[in-house]
């Protein structure tokens, strides 16, 4: 038997069960994973609201997991028990359509997702495809390394996106765990960008002036240029209409989210055509995250020296913690350790 917290929608106020169930077996292809730690993400408030619902519930969320190898399926080569690894939100893909093919897996109609589409990482074990398993570098704890599953490579995916050069400038709304790593990649590999942040709180202005942001304000505020790219990391509509205000001719909003919460007419209603959209401005929507994309960022942020920030909660208290992520109370990523 092993703990783990399952998702129950008739609890508003506590929408996840901390329940006893066997140890699942591995299939062929699967390892069996004991979990030290799992990152905390807005998309399971998706999830639990209905905006990406999981296809059969009971569910157990949490797709940012890090764990040790206690048993390998047969046909598994490449892992063996003990062996530290992680898993990000795809948990699989179908290998042989077009997407596929060409590396893109997050584009894959027959995409599973980690903690959605079968259970994740708030347990104490759980089961993964060892083709989307992956060993996680020394220089990080088992709890630094969760947000680099999910946060840090969507970040990663999202500024590929971006098409940023060295020089220009970056926006970045809200800065949670995505976007604080987003920054941090950016000092590195491009020293020479000025990062602007837009985010709601006062507290997580002041971080991402700590982090080396160049200017920081409310959603609403203009920044002192027009920005090249702006990455809109946030659950809600209205950075999209202000970001589209703040873009140079021909730059790009990237939206870095699984899905949008209730759609805001009172926004979109003042979407202008000559103010936001003209002078080729671009939306580029990101869809989950391919297995290169976890591959490449986690050996970049090792090389990069990049440790996320952090803050650290027992299982038992994924409620409270999905209500602080719900509420806007973070400063870097939530991690959830058994």
């Amino acid at each position: 038997m092993h703990l783990h917290q399952i998702i129950d929608l008739s609890k508003e106020r506590a929408p996840l069960r901390l329940v006893d169930i066997p140890v699942p077996m591995p299939a062929e292809l699967e390892v069996l994973l004991k979990i030290s730690a799992c990152g905390v993400c807005h998309t399971e408030l998706d999830e639990i609201e209905g905006r990406t619902p999981p296809p059969v519930l009971p569910v157990i969320p949490g797709h940012q997991v890090v764990g040790r190898v206690v048993e390998v399926g047969k046909k598994v080569t490449g892992f063996k028990k003990n062996d530290r690894v992680g898993v990000g939100w795809i948990y699989s893909s179908c290998g042989k359509c077009e997407y596929c093919r060409q590396g893109l897996e997050n584009l894959c109609p027959d995409f599973k997702a980690t903690g959605r589409d079968v259970n994740g990482g708030y347990a104490e074990y759980m089961t993964a495809d060892a083709n989307f398993v992956y060993p996680i570098p020394s220089f990080y704890s088992d709890a630094e390394a969760c947000p680099l599953f999910c946060a840090g490579a969507i970040g990663y995916r999202s500024l590929h996106l971006s098409n940023l050069k060295e020089g220009q400038t970056l926006g970045l709304t809200g800065f949670g765990a995505s976007a604080h790593l987003v920054l941090k990649l950016v000092r590195y590999k491009l020293p020479d960008v000025k990062v602007y942040v837009f985010a709601r709180s006062e507290r997580e202005r002041d971080f991402a002036l700590e982090l080396g942001a160049a200017w920081a304000g409310d959603i609403g505020k203009k920044p002192p240029d027009l920005l090249h790219a702006i990455i809109d990391t946030t659950p809600v509509w209205k950075p999209v209409v202000k970001s589209l205000e703040n873009l140079r001719p021909y730059g790009r909003l990237v939206i870095n989210a699984i899905r949008k919460e209730d759609f805001d007419k009172a926004y979109l209603q003042k979407l202008s055509y000559p103010e936001h959209l003209w002078m080729e401005k671009e939306i580029k929507s990101v869809a989950n995250v391919a297995k290169d994309d976890i591959s490449e960022f986690l050996k970049l942020a090792a090389e990069a020296g990049i440790r996320p920030e952090i803050q650290e909660y027992s299982l038992e208290d994924a409620n409270r913690v999905l209500i602080e992520v719900k509420r806007g109370k973070i400063r870097g990523a939530k991690v959830l350790v058994n």
